[in-house]
């Protein structure tokens, strides 16, 4: 092992040769003029978070080890074996294991040699091949494959930076950060994911940018976040393109600052293949954008064509799917923006609600702008150039672009979470088992309070079974084992849950 310094964990302005990132963030939410005509600022006052600077960090440089895995040897005895600030260097290979980060600071690099990677592979076996808890992680170059649950899934984790990795059939989901502050995902190709590829949980102030996502159920889902910017990548041959969602049920209930901007989607066809009664199960194929209960969403500069249902499609809990069983979750899509895209040869095979929908307005041919919903504030430029249904109330909006903001990434790192031993099972809750169930809704697995009349005064029960898990119901997939977490974790997860009353 050899002394090295982890180089690529502080990005700057002018680490990508393209794109935006690293301009100085906006506070209060004002209209300027602009060559390119106004220019929208954003709700989101990052001042409250950060010290403004106008160059973001995601993670702090640290000096630390370089560990080599080779082909044969184990990626996770590295992981052990390694202290906060060391980076794993990954040879080519193919790897056989599930890796969970649990240390701060700790980077995954896969070495790519004449094309080769170093790959990871579940053999439709394993679950997962890499969980993350710790702050500061990174990891790139790795292609991941053939697992049943999650390629890289995020667990609490804040200041994250998922880049350059090949993700193929692995489950549920490709790229999931659940409740995780200050992250980026970008550069990555993923495809062949029954629920999303990428799929943003719970968490803040991100950016998804220059990924390739394919014939998936959904390309890229914001769900239950904030302060977000998906920009630049390219969404196809999925069933729904990039997705806004509130999906109620789960401890965080808003989903808002949310910018959707110069991304290709483009052909989101193919079949739904989801989980039976997942919230992606609903989704009709052939859509291309979705805004689903998700307030101050901005669709900007997007090229969305040949999207058979429709172009962009806004609607509430109560207007589209099953509705919802939780009071504290607001229903509408609400101050939904729709500025300049380029649509074209939407709609052309659309279902018969949305044929429904624009003969209420006396209006037939390719569906680009719908809207279902009862939201308030929304606003739409040029609308004269889309075939829409829904919007004829929308105000025009006062702005023609979001110039003004770069990022929704932090200037300085999350600082690292001190979790009192008394919240253990909380942070493991939301970290864990709000991946898959939500109180009162179904999504992945059936929901808590299911499970609390279930068990009821009975934790232990509860903790045996997040060990060892067996099907139990034939209307719910079986629930991957969470073996990973010490007896003491799934102890205190099955005590919180139980006291769950929201």
């Amino acid at each position: 092992m050899s002394k090295g310094k982890i180089l690529a964990v502080v990005l700057i302005a002018g680490a990508f040769a393209v794109g935006n990132y690293w301009g100085g963030l906006n506070s209060a939410a004002v209209i300027t003029s602009s060559s390119g005509g106004a220019s929208f600022s954003g709700g989101y006052d990052a001042a409250k978070d950060a010290d403004l600077s106008t160059e973001p960090v995601v993670i702090e440089e640290m000096a630390g080890e370089v560990r080599v895995v080779n082909d044969g040897e184990s990626i996770m005895a590295a992981v052990k074996a390694a202290s906060p600030g060391d980076t794993i260097q990954v040879m080519p290979g193919t790897y056989h294991e599930t890796v969970y980060v649990d240390k701060e600071n700790i980077s995954i690099v896969g070495v790519i040699k004449e094309g080769a990677r170093a790959t990871m592979d579940g053999k439709g076996v394993l679950n997962d091949a890499v969980l993350y808890s710790g702050n500061n992680f990174l990891i790139e170059n790795m292609k991941i494959t053939g697992y049943k649950g999650n390629g890289i899934m995020g667990q609490a984790g804040n200041n994250f930076i998922i880049r350059n990795n090949l993700i193929i059939d692995t489950g549920v989901y490709g790229i999931f950060p659940q409740l995780g502050k200050n992250g980026i995902v970008d550069h990555n190709i993923i495809s062949g994911i029954e629920d999303a590829a990428i799929y943003v949980g719970m968490s803040d102030n991100i950016l998804v940018a220059y990924n390739d996502v394919f014939e998936s159920v959904a390309g890229i889902e914001i769900e239950n976040s904030r302060h977000a910017i998906v920009e630049n990548n390219y969404v196809h041959n999925n069933t729904g393109g990039i997705l806004a969602f509130v999906t109620p049920g789960l401890p965080i209930k808003t989903t808002y600052d949310v910018i959707i901007r110069n991304n290709f989607v483009v052909g989101n066809n193919h079949a739904n293949f989801a989980i039976p009664g997942s919230t992606v199960g609903m989704i009709p194929a052939g859509s291309g954008i979705v805004i689903w209960a998700g307030d101050d969403v901005i669709v900007e500069g997007n090229i969305i064509s040949d999207n058979k249902t429709g172009g962009i499609l806004i609607a509430g809990h109560n207007d589209f799917g099953s509705g919802s069983n939780d009071p504290d979750s607001e229903p509408n899509s609400d101050r939904t923006m729709i500025l300049d895209n380029f649509m074209l040869n939407n709609g052309y095979d659309t279902i018969d609600d949305v044929k429904a929908l624009l003969l209420t307005e006396l209006k037939t041919g390719n569906a680009d702008i719908l809207n279902v919903g009862s939201g308030v504030g929304s606003c739409i430029i040029n609308r004269h150039r889309y075939v829409t249904a829904g919007v004829n109330d929308w105000k025009e909006c006062d702005f023609t672009n979001t110039n003004d903001i770069k990022t929704y990434l932090l200037d300085k790192p999350v600082p690292p979470r001190v979790i009192d031993k008394s919240e253990t099972g909380k942070i493991a809750y939301l970290g864990v088992c709000t991946g898959c169930h939500t109180y009162t809704d179904r999504m992945i697995g059936p929901p808590v309070n299911i499970i609390q009349a279930l068990y009821m005064d009975n934790p232990e029960g509860i903790a045996e079974y997040i060990a060892n898990p067996t099907k139990k119901r034939d209307d719910y997939p079986e629930m991957p084992p969470q073996n990973y977490l010490d007896a003491e974790t799934r102890l205190a997860v099955a005590k919180y849950m139980l006291s769950r009353k929201n």
